[in-house]
């Protein structure tokens, strides 16, 4: 059921904030209750709604003018604030009814035309329902419960039962201009009704007030719960989450098949894997009884999850990677015909999307969304958890009959929906995932923001907690942190068999974890040399290795790029337990370059020297400049560019051998000119 959580300290609460900032108390109230919608994820999923008001504002001379505040763009539900509901001119919107026909075109641009701020976002494609309807407070909802109902076979009769004249039947009709006339028709030959329900769309409720309308949308949404949960089996699924799998086979192999399929080779995906046990039993439930490819709950969702999901059934798994991959390009060749097939009835030219899946259902498994970026990959798992549930309802309650693939193909390809999907360009490593080990020091932690600023998917290592939480505020949300020993191979094994259930896979290892143990070899003990090859050779080995075998096993051409030091090749006094290590390493670098090459790995290195870090404190730096005889900063400027190398000057050299694509055994150095310390 879902809870009522208006609460009239809060609301006067909003009143009074948005007054200081000269906000008028509808738009405030809009605000608020726009915020309880949106935290409920099962009534507004992903943007599945809108809300809007119609209030007084003034204009430039003062004189009060009627405007809609309306969902603008990009803003989401539960966060939004005043600047997320544009003010439309409301007169030329109810001009446009006593048109017979409109384009999408036209549509937009009235509405672009007549903001009273030009910066403010795109209003939402239905603005012109939310004005057309004749009542001051408007939300639109696509909750689970009114899914299930508007896809059922007989919602009419079913919405008699449950509401009387209450609520109102809209027919099904695309977005925008008919539909916005159509259900104002329905509303105003319905004048006893409290909202409307659109077939195979939403729900809409309206009052005179904020309040009024968004005690419509709980209860509605309840009675229409209520009347499900006598639907449904008594006992019902379990809902605790399963214990992850001691490995990840399954997600191995699906990685691998995907690398299959594209023959760029371009592994540019992120996974996101949901194993909840009663979605489990309820997907492979629609398996057995072939619900699998009718269609999505709304079409609003199949911009973001396609018409149907991929679906990998035990046999189909039982056959490995080439088994899946020959689903996969199944799956392309139906999508391609389906293209082909409504492209060539649409009113204006068409290019396909990418016609690979993004959803899979994995028989008694779980549910997998491929995205390119972890976020939009868990909106599709989301959008994918909710489809199955709501398909589970429709089914106990007389069937499951979205729209159909033609109206689905409007949608798909309605520009003003494409609309709704993020036009920033591509950023260079997004879809990638980088691992980055010793990330809480001044190295690892610039690395991590250079990377971040690429778009990739971070994994922050560090043996050091207390590290780690003092960088993370620097990280971008989303960035996986993993606190572990590197010498112990069995915390690398879990390391990565959480990252492979995080992200679906590793693209880019940056090795950076490293200490700098100081002392002449004749008066060092052998446990210091010994305890600097552990962290400086070893630790690099064995995850390097591990991560190798993971790529190779995926297909994945992955990269391996290592932290060496410029004492690989220009000892310093007193620092032959740091030195000789990374000698070695550097000998590990090229040796894995050359085994791993035939598989597309890159494997490449950074050498840097004096960048102020963990390991070259200010004790450190005074130790070594009077060494020298020398000042702090004459040491940390003594290079041929008489200039400090600084921790993003690294950063910087690392994300430049990930762009190289036709490199690999190099390394790079970063240390402002050191002869001594040239490789060629």
């Amino acid at each position: 059921m879902f809870k009522n959580n208006w609460n009239d300290k809060d609301a006067a609460s909003f009143i009074k904030t948005h007054h200081a900032d000269r906000i008028n108390a509808d738009l405030a109230h809009r605000v608020y209750t726009s915020q309880l919608i949106g935290k409920e994820p099962d009534l507004v999923m992903h943007g599945g709604g809108n809300t809007s008001c119609k209030t007084v504002m003034k204009d430039l001379h003062g004189q009060n003018l009627d405007v809609l505040c309306v969902k603008g763009s990009g803003w989401d539900l539960g966060t939004i604030q005043a600047p997320g509901l544009p003010a439309v001119r409301l007169a030329p919107l109810l001009d446009l009814r006593n048109l017979d026909a409109l384009s999408d075109e036209d549509m937009v641009n009235v509405q672009l035309a007549n903001l009273l701020d030009q910066s403010a976002p795109n209003p939402s494609v239905e603005t012109l329902l939310h004005a057309f309807l004749p009542h001051k407070f408007i939300d639109h909802t696509h909750a689970t419960p009114f899914l299930s109902l508007a896809n059922l076979p007989d919602s009419d009769a079913i919405m008699r039962e449950v509401f009387g004249q209450t609520l109102a039947v809209v027919p099904y009709v695309k977005p925008g201009f008919a539909l916005a006339k159509l259900a104002a028709q329905v509303a105003e030959e319905n004048p006893e009704a409290e909202g409307l329900l659109l077939l195979k769309h939403g729900h809409f409720t309206w009052g005179t007030d904020a309040k009024s309308s968004y005690d419509r949308v709980i209860a509605h949404t309840n009675l229409i719960e209520e009347w499900f949960a006598q639907h449904r089996e008594s006992k019902q699924y379990p809902s605790s989450q399963p214990a992850k799998p001691a490995n990840n086979n399954y997600i191995d192999l699906i990685a691998s098949a995907f690398s299959q399929v594209n023959a760029a080779g371009d592994t540019s995906f992120i996974l996101d894997v949901v194993r909840d046990p009663s979605l489990v039993k309820q997907m492979d439930l629609h398996i057995v009884n072939g619900v699998t490819d009718r269609g999505v709950a709304t079409p609003d969702h199949v911009i973001r999850i396609k018409a149907k999901p991929l679906v990998l059934t035990q046999a189909i798994l039982a056959g490995g990677s080439d088994e899946i991959a020959e689903a996969i390009r199944a799956f392309v060749a139906d999508y391609t015909e389906y293209f082909d097939k409504w492209s060539a009835q649409a009113d204006s030219p068409k290019t396909m999307l990418d016609p690979m899946p993004k959803l899979i259902w994995v028989e008694s498994f779980g549910i997998i969304g491929v995205g390119g970026t972890k976020k939009e990959a868990c909106v599709i798992t989301d959008l994918g958890a909710q489809n199955i549930r709501v398909i589970t309802d429709g089914e106990k309650a007389g069937g499951f009959y979205p729209v159909r693939d033609n109206d689905l193909f409007d949608m798909e390809y309605w520009s003003l929906e494409q609309a709704k999907l993020s036009k920033a360009s591509r950023k260079s490593l997004q879809g990638k995932v980088v691992m980055v080990t010793g990330a809480g020091g001044t190295i690892g932690s610039a690395i991590i923001k250079a990377y971040a600023n690429a778009g990739a998917e971070l994994v922050a290592v560090d043996n050091n907690a207390d590290a780690l939480e003092r960088v993370e505020k620097d990280f971008p949300a989303g960035t996986l942190l993993k606190t572990i020993n590197l010498t112990k191979t069995d915390q690398i094994d879990t390391l990565l068999n959480e990252v492979i259930l995080e992200f679906g896979g590793i693209d880019i290892l940056i090795s950076n974890a490293g200490t700098a143990p100081q002392s002449s070899l004749l008066e060092m003990e052998d446990v210091m040399l010994r305890e600097s090859f552990e962290i400086n050779f070893f630790a690099h080995y064995y995850l390097a290795k591990s991560v190798a075998n993971h790529f190779v096993k995926q297909g994945r051409k992955g990269q391996l790029l290592f932290n060496i030091s410029k004492q690989a090749v220009n000892p310093g006094r007193n620092f032959g337990a740091y030195g000789i290590p990374k000698a070695a390493l550097m000998a590990l670098m090229k040796q894995l370059a050359l085994e791993l090459g035939e598989h597309g790995i890159r494997v490449n290195g950074v050498n840097a020297d004096r960048i102020r870090s963990g390991i070259l404190n200010d004790e450190f730096i005074t130790n070594r400049a009077q060494a020298r005889n020398i000042s702090a900063k004459e040491y940390m400027q003594g290079n041929l560019l008489g200039e400090e190398v600084e921790a993003h000057h690294v950063a910087k050299a690392f994300l430049d051998l990930s762009l190289s694509q036709r490199t690999t055994s190099h390394v790079m150095t970063v240390d402002g000119g050191n002869i001594e310390a040239s490789l060629r």
